[in-house]
């Protein structure tokens, strides 16, 4: 259940004592189911410090009970709106969603709600999308790859508690939350070489301007697939394309036309590698005994048993819960830049297998 505070009214009709025209639930009606005094339920709605756990459960199960909605009018009077904006880049991209119900999942047992836009990939409108937000005075936001200027955002830190999610970088004015995008690709990298391929192209983005000193976690993966190809004495191999199916596809399909083709493709994101799925089997390629295909970001459709991609995992679910805390900090006082790393896993599925040149001789043996 989320919860925003406020006193007041709300627009949660309440039978009156004596049976006649419902009224609306009131802070004090919390009090009295709760058996607490109004006091202890403006506390526990603000998120303040002091009120025991017992008293909580007592406060959240009246509010549920009653169907408390307090009034935004209210809320925005006494300077809070206990809201959180959220930008992500575009719904359709399953990894963001997944970063998204982290987010909601830990303001889940706060007094606080997110509210969602999508900003699209122009820095233009993502700055929009923002604006938006703060003109609904949203107590903080939460940004999903930020494609605008550094100087913009740290701004934006100075005006409102900010976190940003996948931007490497450290900041001045906000909090960070990132994958090891470098280890990431290295863990990509190093279980193809370890399966014996050489030819390992990588399906990337195009560098995001204007971000420096920041970089956004597409660059990040790449510059470390090619420290990771290089350390293993192998030449780099990139195509740009979008983090779509659509863009996986058409790297693919340039990919597989080349006469000498890769005999592995590392995409940047799962999304992607699911269009590269697509452009193997337009080719006639079985996956993984013609071509080798790994993923990043471990979304729900990769665990599919049809599809079994082999991938890197970064847990969206706990970027987001990461965020969401590190914001309530924010909220609560702390005012020092903090970061936090994501640990990223290889998770070795169907689509990865012995390079048919590696594979050759122990086939040969039998």
């Amino acid at each position: 259940m989320s919860i925003s505070p406020a006193t007041g009214s709300n627009d949660t009709p309440y039978a009156s004592p004596a049976g006649g025209r419902p009224r609306r639930v009131t802070m004090r009606d919390v009090a009295v189911e709760a058996g607490v005094s109004v006091s202890a339920v403006s506390k526990i709605l603000r998120g303040a410090y002091g009120s025991s756990p017992e008293m909580r459960v007592k406060v959240l199960s009246a509010i549920e009970k009653l169907g408390y909605r307090p009034n935004a009018g209210a809320r925005a009077m006494r300077g809070r709106s206990y809201t959180i904006g959220v930008m992500l880049v575009e719904l359709s991209s399953p990894f963001q969603p997944e970063v998204v119900q982290g987010i909601s999942e830990e303001l889940e047992a706060s007094p606080f709600q997110e509210i969602l836009v999508a900003g699209g990939s122009s820095p233009e409108r993502q700055k929009r999308s923002i604006e938006a937000l703060l003109d609904r005075q949203v107590d903080g936001v939460i940004v999903i790859a930020p494609w605008m200027e550094s100087e913009w955002l740290e701004e934006l830190g100075l005006r409102i508690p900010t976190v940003t999610v996948a931007l490497h970088g450290a900041a001045a004015s906000f909090d960070t939350v990132v994958d090891d995008d470098y280890e990431g690709a290295r863990l990509a990298v190093d279980h193809l070489v370890s399966l014996g391929h050489r030819r390992i192209l990588h399906t990337s983005m195009p560098a995001s301007a204007g971000t420096t000193p920041f970089s956004l976690s597409h660059t990040a993966r790449r510059d470390g697939y090619i420290r990771a190809m290089r350390q293993h004495k192998l030449e780099p191999d990139t195509i740009e394309t979008w983090y779509s199916e659509e863009g996986g596809y058409q790297a693919g399909m340039e990919a597989l036309a080349r006469p000498e083709r890769p005999t592995a493709i590392f995409a940047g994101a799962d999304i992607a590698a699911l269009g590269v799925l697509r452009a193997a089997e337009q080719h006639d390629l079985r996956v993984p005994e013609d071509l080798s295909i790994v993923g990043y970001d471990n979304i729900y459709i990769s665990t599919v048993n049809r599809i079994a991609l082999t991938t890197v995992d970064q847990s969206g679910r706990m970027t987001g819960s990461k965020a969401a805390q590190l914001l309530l900090a924010r909220l609560d006082g702390r005012t020092n830049p903090a970061q936090y790393v994501i640990a990223p896993r290889l998770i070795p599925r169907s689509t990865s297998g012995l390079a048919r040149l590696a594979a050759e001789p122990a086939a040969l043996e039998h």
